[in-house]
């Protein structure tokens, strides 16, 4: 059997107001926040609404009182407005006078307003727990087939590099062809001798 949640009363009887006009300001706060309740009566734009600011505090001192008594914690933050009512009180009947002699009935009305706080249950199910989830298979894991494909797009581009560098290294690595040793000093003779015949050539016009 669930443990039923204590309520903290404040009561004003006897207002001079209709039950209608009461409820007006009431239907304003039932269901909100302590601190919202009263925010909203405060700034309410209806004569009754000061009193109804006045039960509010004086329902929430009840509440401390009570927790101070009996000993256990109160959650001023966590209270909430649980039930708020206007009931019909005593009616004062009252004659307005009328022409020709009459006299008009009519009825004051006064209302006894009652306000009653509680404290929040935790709700369940509003914590929502995070689980890891479970480790997929080795075929279906994602991680491995992206690097699978990433490689496959990837080496034909290295494919690529591999045979344009080693293109210019070629060209440089090949040495020029050197000449034989004798075909050079057989240049190197021949060039003196032609030289020298030149030479005598010349002389042999100038002589002549």
């Amino acid at each position: 059997m669930a443990a039923e949640t204590k309520e903290y009363r404040a009561e004003a009887k006897f207002q001079r107001v209709s039950p209608q006009k009461a409820r007006l300001v009431l239907n304003l706060i039932r269901g909100r926040g302590v601190q919202e309740a009263m925010e909203a009566a405060a700034f309410a734009k209806k004569r009754i609404a000061p009193v109804i600011y006045k039960l509010l505090a004086s329902a929430v001192d009840n509440a401390k009182f009570v927790a101070s008594e009996e000993g256990f914690d109160l959650d001023v933050d966590n209270l909430y407005v649980k039930r708020a009512l206007a009931n019909d009180g005593p009616r004062m009947k009252r004659i307005r006078p009328a022409p020709m002699g009459r006299a008009y009935r009519y009825q004051r009305r006064l209302a006894h307003i009652m306000v009653s706080i509680a404290e929040r249950k935790a709700e369940e199910g509003l914590v929502t727990k995070v689980e890891e989830p479970a480790p997929l298979p080795a075929s279906t894991k994602p991680s491995e087939a992206k690097p699978k494909a990433a490689k496959s797009t990837d080496e034909p581009e290295t494919a690529e590099v591999q045979e344009e560098t080693p293109k210019p290294a070629a060209k440089a690595a090949q040495p020029k062809a050197k000449k034989p040793k004798a075909a050079v000093e057989a240049k190197e003779e021949a060039e003196p001798a032609g030289k020298t015949a030149g030479a005598a050539k010349k002389k042999a016009g100038k002589k002549t």
